[in-house]
């Protein structure tokens, strides 16, 4: 609801500014440009969200998010410890981590809902688990080591050298994931 607020107010504020210096003709200029590239993008993103959502589904329905449960168990079972008695969740958290692995974003997000709604439902309460909590801190600090997603973008838009980046995302996602999980657990053992 904040936010509503926000937008509007920062809406208003930028109508009252432009009709009060005259720029009103490059206002709504703006505005028609910024609908439009957001329809273009919002459209182009719906593409890429349905494909990886599909290939998300074949991988789980041919058995590979069951190996990659298998190969990340180590891992998993110290962040997840829920992933020890249920495999189904599992299967979606190691999906979810790969997709972020690889930098296919959009990927992400179907598993990502799928295993907090998995994760949610092993409480009785409305609270979310520590768990939970450090699901949405890895996908909101997302470990790539192929940003794929950004590279697509940057090639579309004309980069020259669209993977030059990937030292910048290797520490920053290292260094932001780290920092991440590690107050999570330290605001876990606070508040649990």
């Amino acid at each position: 609801m904040v936010i509503s607020w926000v937008w509007t107010g920062m809406v208003a504020i930028s109508l009252f500014y432009g009709l009060l210096t005259g720029q009103g003709g490059n206002l709504s200029g703006g505005i028609s440009r910024g609908a439009q590239e957001g329809i273009t993008l919002a459209i182009s993103l719906a593409g890429s969200l349905c494909l990886w959502s599909g290939v998300g589904k074949v991988m789980e329905k041919i058995g590979l998010t069951a190996l990659l449960g298998r190969l990340l168990k180590p891992v998993l079972y110290k962040v997840f410890p829920s992933c020890k008695t249920d495999s189904i969740l599992q299967g979606y958290l190691s999906g979810n981590i790969c997709a972020n692995f690889l930098g296919l974003g959009n990927a992400a997000t179907p598993m990502g809902i799928a295993a907090a709604k998995r994760l949610a439902s092993h409480r009785k309460d409305s609270v979310a688990s520590n768990e939970l909590c450090r699901l949405i801190v890895l996908n909101t600090a997302s470990i790539q080591c192929i940003p794929a997603t950004v590279a697509a973008v940057r090639s579309s838009l004309g980069a020259a050298s669209p993977f030059d980046i990937l030292p910048a995302v290797w520490v920053s996602s290292l260094c932001s994931a780290g920092l991440g999980l590690l107050c999570a657990k330290v605001l876990g053992k606070i508040w649990d």
